[in-house]
């Protein structure tokens, strides 16, 4: 298994290292076919390769005419198959982080919460490899407030880390009846205003923990950002007067997260180059907004 596993992370890198080349050949080639649907004459630096290149054009379909990244081939397996997450904390956690991973586990479909123990993190890594699942959730706390959330794509990444901050768990509201209890179908997602780059590629690595709903599902789920917060809320609805009267409820619990990294690869792998990470001089510029408008 581990050699395996060294095998395929390094097939993965080799495909990421010739990136760069793809990419320049594409440039290459956007070019003539910009000049040959323009009318105008090739480029000087493109006429010694233009034969060769216009053979490529016109052996490419919608499939091939724009390269593929490593960052394509993460989730190329995530419609094939349902998420199987599995939720852990940090080691010797409190009472309420504890609640707070078990109120995680009804929000995450087939998500499967296991005991840190004394288990280090490459341990937790692989044996989520050897067993098939596609992320790990790891929740952290400070002094017995939850206030970190690591989410790690597997089997190579990328790992998203995201601050928490005024988390109410559902054990948190006195009414119990009015929140109701939560219910096991897949829900919907809406996500609001994920409009940047970064945006994408962080909506990409939440919307991928949460399998394909039916049409008919009560359930939603919202990821909406604001000045670079993600909130987290989570309702159900009705129709008690027919299909023009909704009742919306919230059933908890809710949480904003802030996206302070980025890293493409797992969680155990500190030698990982960072996608993208919020450096302190960031912080001054409050106009400045990466996830969305």
């Amino acid at each position: 298994m581990l050699r395996r596993n060294t095998r395929l992370e390094k097939e993965y890198l080799f495909r990421k290292s010739k990136e760069t080349l793809e990419r320049t050949q594409y440039e290459k080639k956007r070019k003539i076919r910009q000049a040959l649907q323009e009318g105008k004459p090739i480029p000087t630096e493109l006429r010694n390769e233009e034969a060769k290149l216009r053979q490529e054009i016109d052996l490419e379909d919608e499939n091939t005419a724009v390269p593929r990244t490593h960052i394509d081939d993460e989730y190329a397996k995530a419609s094939e198959r349902d998420p199987k997450i599995l939720l852990t904390t940090s080691r010797d956690p409190s009472a309420p982080l504890i609640q707070f991973t078990k109120e995680l586990k009804l929000i995450f479909p087939n998500a499967q919460v296991v005991n840190r123990g004394g288990q280090v993190i490459s341990e937790i890594v692989e044996s989520c490899r050897a067993h098939d699942y596609t992320d790990v959730v790891l929740v952290h706390e400070h002094r017995g407030k939850p206030d970190g959330l690591i989410v790690c794509h597997l089997p190579y990444g990328p790992t998203a880390y995201f601050q928490l901050c005024n988390v109410v768990s559902r054990h948190d509201i006195k009414d119990k009846k009015a929140m109701g209890t939560v219910p096991q179908a897949y829900p919907h997602l809406i996500i609001n205003n994920f409009t940047t780059k970064l945006g994408e590629r962080t909506a990409n690595i939440l919307k991928h923990l949460f399998p394909v709903p039916k049409p008919d599902t009560k359930r939603i789920i919202t990821f909406s950002n604001e000045q670079d917060y993600i909130s987290f809320r989570h309702h159900i609805y009705d129709k008690p007067g027919g299909p023009k009267s909704i009742e919306l409820k919230e059933i908890g619990p809710r949480f904003e997260l802030k996206l302070f990294k980025i890293k493409l690869g797992t969680v155990d792998q500190n030698e990982a180059q960072n996608e993208w990470v919020l450096k302190p001089y960031m912080n001054t510029a409050k106009k400045q907004k990466f996830i969305g408008n």
